[in-house]
C-alpha cells in the first residue's frame, strides 16, 4: 500500500508469499528500504491473517523514533503504510499499537524490554538490526512462533561476527526452511558513485579507515567494528585458538565473577585462574531474579568454588531480604565473597584489555557471554552521528561489566595463587571477643580511625 518493491527487493517477496518458508534473513546495505519492506509486509499478512504482529528493535526508544515517528525521504510516514480504511480506531502513541478491523494487532517492542510482552501469541514478526539486538528476545519467541507456524524476519547490517553472524550462517546452511539475502551498494546503488566517494572520505576522515564504510555499505562482517570496544582483542582470541573446548579442571576452584542486577540481567562469569591462564568454563545471565537463586543455580553446578567476585556495589543494600548485599551472599554463596576495587569505567576497559591475552573461552559454555563481549559498544549519537565516550548501556553491557569484575579483581590480586590478598574485602575487627570496626585489605594493614591508634 503506497509501495513498489525495487528490482533488488522483489526476491524477498516473491519468497514471502511463496508461502513455503517461515524464516527470512536480510542483510541490506543503508537506505536499501529494509523497514520499507519488511513494514509493508506485516501490514499486508495482518490483513491476511488474524494475528498478532510485532516489530521488535535493539531499544524500543529507536522503535518510535526510526518507525512510529519515522518519515522517509519523500516525508512519507511510514505509519502510512497501514490502509486508514483497515484501522479500528486510532493508534495508541503511548503504547505504540494499533489495530486492524478483522482483530490483527501491531506493536512496538524493543529487544531491552521484551520480557513486558511475555505471554502474547504472536503471528509474525520482524526483527530489525537483529546484530545489535539482545539475542534473549530472539530465544523466546522462536519457539512460540515455531508453535503457532508464525513467520519471523531479521534485518541488518554486520556488527562483526556476533549473534548476527551465527544466525546468518545457520539460515545460509537451511535453504528448505530461511530465505537469505545479502545485498551491498554494488547490488543496490542506491545512491550515485560521486556521492558516495564523498560519504566514503567523510567517514574516513572521521573514524581513521573505511571501517564503518565495508560494514554499512558493503555489508562485511569481517571488519572491526567501530565503536567496539574488544573488537581486536576478541579477535586475537579466536585467531589464536583461544575460544573452543575449555574443560572444567576439578582439580582447580572456579571462581565466580559478578554483574549485580535485579530488573536488569546479573550476569556471571565462572574462570579458574591456572597458572598465568584465565580459563572461563562457564557463564550464567539471568533477570528479575535475587540472590537465592543463584545460589541455587551455582550449587546446582557442582563446581568447587574458591572466591566470588562482587563488583563494588556489592556492600550496597538491596538484593530480596534488605540486607546488604555482601552480608547475603556470604550467608548463600559456597566459597569466599570480595567486593573488587571501584574504579572508572574507562580504566576498566582498559585493565579488561591488558588481561585480555590470558583468557581462554569455553566456546558453548560462555556463548552468551562471548557475543556480549564481541557486542560492548560506545553509544552512538543519532542526531550528531557520532560515538560518545562511554559505553552503550544495552544487553551487552551486563556480561562486559560482569567481566570488568573479573579483570579488576584479578589485576589487584597480589598473588593469583592466594586470592585473601585483595582489593577492598572489609574485615571486622575483633579486640576482647568484639567486633570494633573495619579496615580494607591492600597488601598493607591500616590503622583503624577509631580513635585507638594501638588497633592494627
Amino acid at each position: 500500500y503506497n509501495f513498489t518493491p525495487r528490482d533488488y527487493q522483489l526476491p524477498l517477496f516473491k519468497a514471502f508469499d511463496n508461502g513455503k518458508l517461515r524464516r527470512f534473513v536480510t542483510i541490506w546495505n543503508r537506505r536499501s528500504g529494509k523497514e520499507k519492506s519488511w513494514i509493508n509486509i506485516m501490514a499486508k499478512e495482518m490483513q491476511k491473517v488474524k494475528g498478532n504482529y510485532a516489530y521488535v528493535f535493539p531499544k524500543f526508544i529507536q522503535g518510535r523514533m526510526i518507525l512510529w515517528e519515522g518519515i522517509d525521504n519523500d516525508g512519507f510516514k511510514f505509519l502510512d503504510h497501514f490502509p486508514k480504511e483497515l484501522l479500528d480506531g486510532k493508534p495508541n502513541d503511548t503504547r505504540m499499537f494499533l489495530q486492524y478491523k478483522n482483530g490483527s494487532t501491531f506493536q512496538i517492542l524493543g529487544s531491552d524490554t521484551y520480557d513486558t510482552s511475555l505471554g502474547t501469541n504472536f503471528r509474525g514478526m520482524v526483527f530489525s538490526e537483529y546484530s545489535l539486538q539482545n539475542p534473549a528476545c530472539w530465544a523466546y519467541y522462536s519457539p512460540i512462533l515455531d508453535a503457532n507456524g508464525g513467520w519471523a524476519g531479521f534485518d541488518f547490517t554486520p556488527r562483526g561476527k556476533n549473534h548476527g553472524w551465527t544466525l546468518y550462517q545457520m539460515a545460509k546452511s537451511d535453504p528448505n526452511n530461511w530465505f537469505t539475502q545479502l545485498l551491498t551498494l554494488d547490488d543496490t546503488r542506491v545512491i550515485p558513485q560521486e556521492k558516495f566517494e564523498k560519504i566514503r572520505q567523510e567517514c574516513i576522515k572521521l573514524y581513521g579507515d573505511d571501517s564503518f564504510v565495508q560494514q554499512e555499505w558493503y555489508c562485511n562482517f569481517s571488519v572491526s567494528v567501530i565503536g567496539a570496544y574488544y573488537q581486536q582483542q576478541m579477535k586475537d582470541a579466536e585467531e589464536s585458538n583461544r575460544i573452543g573446548n575449555v574443560a572444567y579442571d576439578d582439580r582447580y576452584p572456579v571462581n565466580t565473577h559478578w554483574d549485580i542486577g535485579k530488573r536488569d540481567a546479573n550476569s556471571i562469569w565462572f574462570s579458574q585462574f591456572i597458572g598465568n591462564e584465565i580459563r572461563l568454563v562457564d557463564y550464567l545471565e539471568d533477570s528479575g531474579k535475587g540472590l537465592p537463586h543463584y545460589a541455587k543455580l551455582l550449587q546446582d553446578k557442582k563446581y568447587v568454588y574458591g572466591v566470588n567476585y562482587l563488583p563494588h556495589d556489592g556492600k550496597v543494600t538491596e538484593w530480596g531480604s534488605g540486607e546488604e548485599r555482601l552480608k547475603t551472599a556470604r550467608r548463600l554463596l559456597s566459597g569466599k565473597v570480595r567486593v573488587v576495587k571501584r574504579t572508572k569505567i574507562l580504566d576498566g576497559i582498559d585493565i579488561v584489555r591488558s588481561i585480555f591475552s590470558k583468557c581462554w573461552f569455553d566456546e558453548k559454555n560462555c556463548k552468551r557471554g562471548i557475543d556480549a563481549l564481541k557486542s560492548y559498544h560506545k553509544e552512538w549519537d543519532e542526531e550528531k552521528k557520532i560515538y560518545l565516550d562511554h559505553p552503550d548501556h544495552d544487553w551487552s553491557s551486563h556480561g562486559s561489566d560482569a567481566f570488568r569484575t573479573l579483570a579488576t579483581g584479578y589485576k589487584y590480586n597480589e598473588s593469583v595463587e592466594n586470592p585473601d590478598s585483595f582489593g577492598e574485602e572489609t574485615i571486622p575487627f575483633v579486640r576482647r571477643g568484639k567486633a570494633v570496626g573495619n579496615w580494607s585489605m591492600g597488601g598493607n594493614f591500616i590503622p583503624l580511625l577509631r580513635g585507638d591508634k594501638n588497633v592494627r
